[in-house]
């Protein structure tokens, strides 16, 4: 294994101390939840922006790892061992020189707290200009190296489609803009259930994001989507783990 790279050589450190809010994703279909999402927070509990407003090209990888220590070092402590929930982790794929070495610290803090690998899900967003072939590395390790895997905010981004046709995550997590309004907007419930479609064909699993009313939900149920996560069912939980809404019983009670 690489045992060094430019990131953790040349990188300046991340001096803004910082914590974890975790919001969950829950399989309505089951009522259970599925997994938590963990998202920056100041150490007060201050929105993700007084953070990443401080995250510069010379410090991003030291960002990016300590986030990945902090969210399972905390997941560790909150989760029930007996349970099979899974933790979903943001990654920078501009802060990760080589997979293998960037990958150490990971590994070491998940074994000094015992939380098991195969609970980690790495998910990154589109937002910002990236090396196609780079980030396929990045996946492609992960998974090799048993890791989920998973792409955000899917219809706003600048690849896309063009990196859905070399690789297939385990996941993928349908922006909140084509989810609201879902229920009354038909052009929208016609994008999204095709994109359901194609996604179904490549054996990847749809996670719908930003939900917020009980129609886009009961919209998204009938389209034959299981994994929900928004404010509907919970919103982020500063350092716990917040209980969720039942969806079981609010698509009861809309019916």
């Amino acid at each position: 294994m690489t045992t060094s790279c430019q990131g953790c050589r040349d990188g300046a450190a991340f001096e803004l101390p910082f914590s974890m809010a975790f919001q969950p994703i829950v399989d309505i279909a089951t009522g259970k939840i599925f997994a938590h999402e963990a998202l920056v927070r100041g150490l007060n509990g201050e929105g993700a922006g007084s953070v990443l407003s401080q995250v510069q090209a010379d410090n991003r990888y030291a960002f990016d790892q300590q986030c990945r220590v902090k969210a399972i070092e905390l997941a560790a402590q909150l989760y029930d061992p007996a349970d099979d929930v899974k933790l979903s982790i943001n990654f920078m794929p501009n802060a990760v020189y080589e997979p293998r070495a960037c990958i150490r610290l990971t590994l070491a803090t998940a074994m000094k707290t015992g939380f098991p690998l195969d609970r980690i899900i790495f998910e990154f967003t589109e937002n910002e200009e990236l090396d196609t072939k780079h980030v396929l590395h990045i996946l492609r390790t992960y998974r090799d190296m048993g890791f989920k895997t998973a792409i955000d905010d899917f219809g706003s981004g600048h690849s896309g489609l063009g990196l859905l046709s070399h690789f297939q995550p385990d996941i993928v997590k349908l922006d909140m803009d084509m989810i609201r309004g879902i229920d009354t907007d038909p052009v929208r419930r016609t994008i999204v259930k095709h994109t359901l479609r194609m996604l179904e064909e490549l054996n990847i699993v749809p996670l719908c994001e930003g939900v917020e009313t009980v129609g886009e939900m009961s919209a998204l149920r009938d389209l034959g989507v299981s994994l929900i996560q928004g404010y509907l069912l919970a919103k982020p939980s500063f350092e716990h783990l917040a209980i969720p809404a039942s969806a079981k019983a609010m698509l009861a009670a809309a019916a």
